[in-house]
């Protein structure tokens, strides 16, 4: 998916990198606020941050795709009532607590909605809820509200860092991409950033993602923009095989800028999701590897997308990736369970199977060797993100890093000689992290 190969050496080099990405459309401004409150479910101090995008001026030229968790949250019910308004002009964010289920959750979102409005001088139809984190607990309204002025009188129009570190969560890092150079005289840009580390497997749309352009495109031409560049990108990856109920993607335009070239904003639009989407599995929580799976020779693009799926979602062959063993006949099982439960018609005489570019299955049978094994565990140690550190307490793993140290996968190649269609997926590895992590994510 992503056409970069980035590597830091540290934290300080990842960070330079983002300063090179954190430029703001123009037309835009964003404002952060953090303070500590009290969630009335546990009663001990939690910290959270408020967080403000804002055009200069409402734009009718946004556009969004959400969950489609039967269960969603109440920023997802008042979201969808959004996309009928006439504009938009700005979105409010929260992390920590995620208003899913909680009782008086719409009204409450709405109660933050108006308050941003009435401090941004805008109808509250034109404030555009999102929350992430605990699913179940009560937003604290008073102290969100009560953050908002400093929020507010924080919105700048240089950076959208501030906003990207702060919708975070669990992850290790903020994730921002861009591209430039899209309009007359060079000018324009799209500019994303995207919040994701566990519960991800997207349906329609994925994590918090906001698409931010100053390039002048129609309502219309966004909405369709977006889906065609979601499907592909964010529908194609999976972390845990678990669809949130907040997954919303966010994209406006402030039309600052005209475009006189909708395709290369469209492909722009599609890179930029595309490195996200590698940002967000790479920034899983406890991943190790990502893993990339390219399904060829399918009848239809559904049963490629959903082979490779079944090969990044096998617990069993996340796990042996995970300790760099290339236990191959878990990738062959995990193929054929799918196929058999859902196109049992389908011949896999012919699917070749390739791991790091080397053939590893043909003709229903396993071309293993003592050179071949050794250059599976090769790459699949050349891949790896860092290893384990041996928790010091003896219960809890936590990631030696806070940056990506380079962008290479575990490359796994299906080709079943079935049909025309194909499909990318991605997804990761299942670590002793993973399970700390979200055995003790309230705690």
């Amino acid at each position: 998916m992503s056409t970069t190969d980035l590597r830091f050496t540290d934290r300080a080099a990842h960070r330079a990198w983002l300063a090179t990405q954190q430029r703001l459309p123009e037309g835009f401004r964003v404002g952060t606020q953090r303070f500590e409150f009290i969630p009335v479910e546990v009663h001990k101090p939690a910290k959270m941050t408020v967080n403000l995008i804002t055009l200069d001026q409402p734009t009718a030229s946004f556009a969004a795709m959400f969950t489609k968790n039967a269960f969603p949250g109440a920023p997802i019910v008042v979201g969808r009532k959004r996309l009928s308004e006439p504009v938009l002009g700005a979105v409010v964010i929260n992390n920590k607590i995620s208003n899913v289920c909680a009782p008086g959750g719409v009204e409450t979102a709405e109660q933050v909605c108006r308050e941003t409005a009435r401090l941004l001088n805008l109808p509250s139809t034109a404030v555009l809820p999102s929350s992430t984190g605990v699913i179940g607990w009560q937003l604290p309204a008073e102290a969100i509200i009560g953050a908002l002025p400093q929020a507010v009188a924080a919105l700048q129009s240089a950076s959208i860092l501030p906003v990207a570190e702060g919708i975070c969560t669990t992850d290790l890092y903020p994730k921002i991409r861009r591209v430039d150079g899209l309009g007359a005289g060079g000018k324009g840009c799209v500019v994303g950033i995207a919040k994701g580390a566990g519960m991800i497997e997207p349906n329609l749309a994925t994590m918090l993602v906001y698409l931010l352009t100053d390039l002048a495109i129609s309502r219309d031409e966004l909405r369709e923009a977006l889906h065609a560049a979601v499907d592909p990108t964010f529908n194609c990856m999976s972390i845990d095989s678990d669809t949130s109920t907040s997954d919303t993607v966010v994209a406006l335009s402030s039309g600052k800028i005209a475009c006189p070239d909708l395709a290369a904003f469209r492909a722009a639009l599609r890179q930029v999701c595309a490195d996200l989407t590698e940002d967000v599995v790479r920034n899983g929580e406890g991943v190790h590897h990502v893993i990339r799976v390219q399904v060829s020779g399918a009848p239809d693009v559904a049963l490629a997308r959903s082979i490779g799926k079944s090969i990044v979602n096998s617990p069993l062959f996340q796990c042996a990736v995970a300790g760099n063993d290339p236990n191959v006949g878990r990738l062959v099982a995990a193929i054929g369970k799918h196929v058999g439960a859902v196109r049992p018609d389908l011949d896999l005489a012919r699917t070749r199977l390739t791991l790091g570019g080397v053939e590893i299955f043909r003709d229903g049978a396993f071309r293993l060797d003592p050179t071949t094994e050794r250059h599976l565990v090769d790459h699949f140690k050349a891949a790896e993100l860092y290893a384990s550190v041996p928790p010091a307490d003896g219960l809890t793993f936590r990631p030696p890093v806070s940056w990506p140290p380079h962008e290479r996968c575990v490359d796994i190649g299906v080709e079943l000689h079935a049909g025309p269609a194909s499909a990318t997926v991605l997804g990761a590895d299942r670590s002793h992290e993973y399970i700390s992590e979200n055995a003790d994510y309230r705690s």
